[in-house]
């Protein structure tokens, strides 16, 4: 077992791990699919298609990208008309982000591609452990997307 001294082993690092190689295995199974897209645009319309109608900024923060790389997968999906940009009606400055009629069967296919590299991940785990996994998942990002609550008892 793994000493708690040891910082590879840190809850922190095994996450980041655990992402970054969900990532790159999501990355080469979405260039494998022959999607005519780079793995940046078909993540894009991943998120696209989980925040439809949402604006550009938060859609950026939710991939962990700047706003100007996802301008330019935007740009790119826009001219192959999969998504389409609209002002904002509570901000005309801003553009929220929807998918087109044309997406559809692109996105099941990502969709697809997604399951394949989940199911390749969870594998061994049974369907109590996923849950476990998932449940835990989610209180940790419940807990670390709470307002900082340690300000707030200082004074």
């Amino acid at each position: 077992m793994a000493r708690e001294s040891d910082p590879t082993a840190s809850i922190g690092f095994l996450l980041g791990d655990a992402n970054r190689l969900f990532r790159q295995r999501f990355d080469a199974a979405a260039a494998e699919a022959g999607l005519g897209l780079t793995p940046g645009e078909a993540r894009t319309l991943g998120y696209v298609s989980k925040y439809e109608g949402a604006r550009q900024t938060p859609i950026a923060e939710a991939m962990g990208v700047d706003p100007m790389t996802l301008v330019a997968f935007l740009d790119r999906l826009e001219g192959l008309g999969l998504v389409v940009r609209f002002p904002d009606p509570t901000d005309r400055r801003a553009k929220v982000i929807r998918l087109t009629e044309t997406s559809a069967p692109v996105v099941a296919k990502i969709r697809q591609v997604a399951e394949a590299v989940r199911n390749e991940a969870l594998e061994g785990l049974d369907e109590a452990e996923r849950d476990v996994l998932r449940d835990l998942l989610r209180r940790i990002i419940a807990q670390l997307s709470a307002p900082d609550t340690v300000s707030e008892t200082a004074s």
